[in-house]
């Protein structure tokens, strides 16, 4: 795959193959157990790092490692996407399998495996069901900046009541029934095909109040994706703009990128909530998941501290320091992709069509050599993605490498929804 067409929205590039692993890996579920301690341990925890609102997580894989997995309550079996893992493993016997995606007649190969133990933290599995991607089409690698091998989801969820607490960077989790004050108010949870769904409440002016049910995938950087409503495409509000959301097997996943003036969470309540609406012919009519409205991402759960506890099927929210931070769009209709051998450089993937960065004359391909004449070495994607959206009006200066030509682009940042 053109490296260009891989650094994409995450979510998108998930949905295409989450939900057919998880009943392809059911023949090895019999030998699964969950994940415990050794001893008379109850609790542990581990430090992530946060990298697009996602978690990045030690793992260590057949007692190698650790490998950076990203934990992703919308995935089912352990995925790994980086097929060096393999080789390092020495892994065997491996399944081949066909995985039907998006797009006209395409397939994903990828093997499974019933060989794989994990450990994160004191906590350790054996057999747990696992997906092996043939080639790395998802390319987490490029879209985070650093090296990720891989997905860790519903068979960590489900063994601890995991606190993910964005404020300290830190994932703490303990076996069900421990005794511990969890401080938060309470969510109801409904666990379906091993992901949690709860309600939310969207008042929308053109739609009025909508009781939406979303998947809660801390796996998705976004805010919130409307895909479907009474089983048909989710009204596109008048002020969205077309945005390219993703890529899927048979190429770009296009939609519209708009707001939801208020949306309520239990008692907490959010105001201009930058939402997604994918083309339904693209996502949701081929995904199967006519029985949600969308899928709550990170944008908005890293806002809280969150406690997550599938046996008793709840979540407490707590709000951080992050809760009233306000939402925004990238303001100047650049996507950056990372290559980070033989050592770290940023290219620009997709340029908006009608966006600042086409005005400045921005092509897709160029490399990013500095920001405000801050060399992008020194930088993360954390920091070029803050600066990109850091405010309507303001003037960013670009030096990019354009086939060997270096040159100097003025970008005028302009809040465009």
């Amino acid at each position: 795959m053109n490296p260009l067409m891989r650094a994409v929205n995450f979510f998108f590039l998930k949905v295409i193959l989450i939900p057919l692993t998880i009943g392809i890996c059911t023949p090895y579920a019999s030998k699964a157990q969950q994940f415990g301690f050794n001893g008379s341990r109850t609790k542990s925890a581990v430090n992530f790092t946060l990298i697009r609102n996602l978690i990045i997580i030690p793992l260590y894989i057949n007692n190698k490692g650790p490998y950076n997995f990203i934990l992703d309550t919308g995935v089912g079996p352990l995925v790994i996407t980086d097929t060096t893992i393999v080789q390092e493993l020495n892994l065997k016997d491996l399944r081949p399998i066909k995985i039907s995606g998006l797009g006209k007649g395409m397939e994903i190969d990828a093997f499974l495996s019933n060989q794989i133990s994990a450990q994160i933290g004191k906590a350790n599995i054996d057999y747990i069901p696992t997906a092996i991607l043939k080639s790395d089409i998802l390319g987490l690698s490029n879209y985070m900046g650093t090296r990720i091998y891989g997905l860790l989801g519903y068979y960590f969820f489900n063994s601890f009541t995991v606190e993910i607490n964005y404020s300290s960077k830190r994932v703490i989790f303990n076996l069900p029934g421990t005794k511990k004050k969890i401080k938060g108010e309470i969510i109801p949870l409904q666990i379906i095909n091993s992901k949690p769904y709860i309600n939310v409440e969207l008042d929308i002016k053109e739609l009025g109040s909508i009781n939406a049910k979303v998947v809660v995938d801390n796996g998705a950087s976004h805010a919130i994706s409307l895909e479907t409503l009474n089983e048909k495409p989710f009204p596109i509000p008048p002020n969205a703009i077309p945005a390219n959301l993703g890529i899927g097997l048979g190429g770009p996943i296009s939609g519209n990128v708009g707001r939801v003036p208020k949306m309520r969470i239990g008692n907490f309540e959010l105001n201009d909530v930058i939402s997604s609406y994918p083309i339904y012919d693209d996502v949701a009519a081929k995904t199967l998941i006519l029985n949600r409205n969308g899928n709550l991402g990170s944008e908005i759960l890293s806002r809280f501290n969150i406690t997550f506890d599938y046996a008793n099927e709840i979540m407490y929210l707590k709000k951080n320091q992050f809760f009233s931070r306000p939402f925004e769009h990238d303001m100047s209709g650049i996507e950056v992709y990372v290559e980070e051998e033989p050592e770290k450089r940023y290219f620009i993937s997709r340029i908006e069509p009608n966006s600042p960065a086409q005005l400045a004359d921005i092509h897709e391909g160029d490399e990013i050599i500095s920001i405000n004449f801050t060399s992008t070495k020194t930088l993360n994607l954390n920091d070029i993605t803050k600066t990109l959206r850091s405010g309507d009006g303001r003037g960013i200066f670009l030096s990019i490498n354009r086939n060997g030509d270096l040159l100097i682009k003025l970008i005028k940042l302009k809040k465009r929804i």
